[in-house]
């Protein structure tokens, strides 16, 4: 009875089996021949499905290219592709907060319509799925009264009160709550006066060291590198790139900093001394900029412990150096962190392993050629997603923000449908 029963079951599976097969639910050789299956393919960072609808507010000058110089702010109004300022060569270190411009500029870009987009500007809001204010708030606090007790302030407090003014009376602001608005503060203290009034927009951070929970989190703003103040690597070619770079660890920058940045001055004490590391105090004049590209790149690995927030300009620097970063913070929010694996080339260390003496460059001294060699050729590989330029190109820095912003839309738009549960739609007030 248990052999017919077992034949019969047989028959069963071996029809199911052919079935499937027949309509393409199972392929057998993933069962039977695993190691004749194509291999999986990484996952692209291209852009995926069509370019986000941005609609870009047209503000006056003096909120973002007026600020630039005094050409700028005289310039012809409204702001295009034919009369956009090229950003300052000699702007020193703001250029790191720039960010704000090369969003502004990837929207005026017109385009050759051979490139991937991840961003296109639209003339019609009601086609929008996004709205960009173009205001330069972090060359705005740089700009006007830098050392935040000066007079000038004043003049950097009335355009956030009238950028304010005009959001809360346009239609499309009061439509969302903000929610669907993207608005760059990657300036530690940008918008300072009345940052708290924007919170539910999609901000573009460097990090979250100076905002509170309630006001900016990674669940619906996007966090942007710093734009690096060093000349790219552009040929770095050496046939030993790890011989060829004498210095084992360098770093070069401001060591009095606030909250975890006062850890640059206690490295400085366990580092000093040592021949082979490279750790100077400095500021970042045109000449000392010059020579700190010149240090990253003869440096196997490039310091970057936290500065005023846990986040700086100088691990950008040390990527487009194809110089290993070491990140030394205990809570580091990166850039692109879910496209891009920062473990694939750079080494992390707690603020504790990193101030106890001795251990960090013996770690350091210890690390495989081999593994340094791989870590510099994916640095060659990924640099380019953290240039800014004009025009943007293919997966640049400006692309990759644009695609952050559109992971950020969804939790918006569930935010904005919420939100309209308990509004009395207008029909409904005219007919009562």
């Amino acid at each position: 009875m248990y052999g017919k029963a077992a034949i019969c079951l047989s028959f069963v599976i071996l029809f199911l089996i052919s079935c499937s097969i027949y309509v393409g639910t199972v392929d057998l050789r993933s069962y039977f021949f695993p190691l004749l299956q194509s291999p999986q393919v990484p996952r692209s960072l291209c852009a995926s499905g069509p370019p986000l609808r941005v609609y870009m507010y047209d503000l006056p000058r003096k909120f973002h290219v007026g600020m630039m110089d005094r050409r700028s702010f005289e310039g012809p109004a409204p702001v295009t592709a034919d009369n956009l300022p090229p950003w300052p060569s000699n702007s020193g270190i703001k250029k790191q907060h720039s960010v704000e411009y090369w969003l502004m500029a990837s929207l005026l870009y017109g385009g050759s319509g051979n490139e991937d987009r991840e961003a296109v500007r639209v003339s019609d809001p009601e086609s929008a799925e996004s709205f960009f204010v173009p205001f330069f708030s972090s060359l705005s606090f740089n700009t006007h009264g830098h050392n935040m007790t000066d007079p000038e302030t004043e003049v950097d407090r009335r355009l956030q009160v009238e950028l304010l003014e005009f959001l809360q009376k346009s239609k499309y602001y009061q439509r969302s709550g903000g929610r669907d608005h993207v608005i760059p503060m990657t300036h530690p203290n940008a918008f300072r006066f009345l940052r708290q009034e924007l919170n539910a927009s999609i901000l573009i951070v460097v990090d979250f060291g100076r905002y509170p929970k309630t006001m900016s989190s990674l669940s619906k703003d996007v966090v942007a590198p710093y734009v690096h103040v060093v000349d790219s690597f552009t040929d770095d070619d050496a046939l030993d790139p790890y011989e060829s770079r004498t210095t084992l660890l360098f770093f070069r920058g401001n060591t009095v900093r606030k909250d975890q940045g006062k850890i640059r001055i206690k490295l400085a004490k366990i580092l000093s001394g040592i021949d082979d590391v490279h750790y100077e105090k400095s500021v970042a004049t045109p000449k000392n900029i010059i020579m700190s590209t010149e240090g990253m790149r003869s440096s196997k690995f490039c310091l970057h412990p936290a500065g005023d927030t846990p986040s700086s300009c100088r691990l950008f620097d040390a990527i487009v150096s194809h110089c290993v970063p070491v990140i030394v913070s205990d809570k580091i929010e990166l850039p692109y962190e879910d496209e891009i694996d920062y473990s694939e080339f750079s080494i992390f260390f707690s603020m504790k392993e990193a101030l106890e003496p001795g251990y960090l460059v013996n770690q350091l001294r210890q690390f495989p050629k081999d593994r340094w060699v791989e870590m510099w050729k994916q640095l060659k590989n990924i640099s380019h997603h953290f240039e800014f330029q004009y025009p943007p190109k293919k997966e640049d820095g400006v692309n990759m923000l644009w695609r952050q912003v559109k992971r950020k839309l969804p939790r918006a738009q569930l935010a904005i449908h919420r939100s309209r549960r308990l509004k009395v739609p207008d029909w409904w007030q005219r007919r009562r």
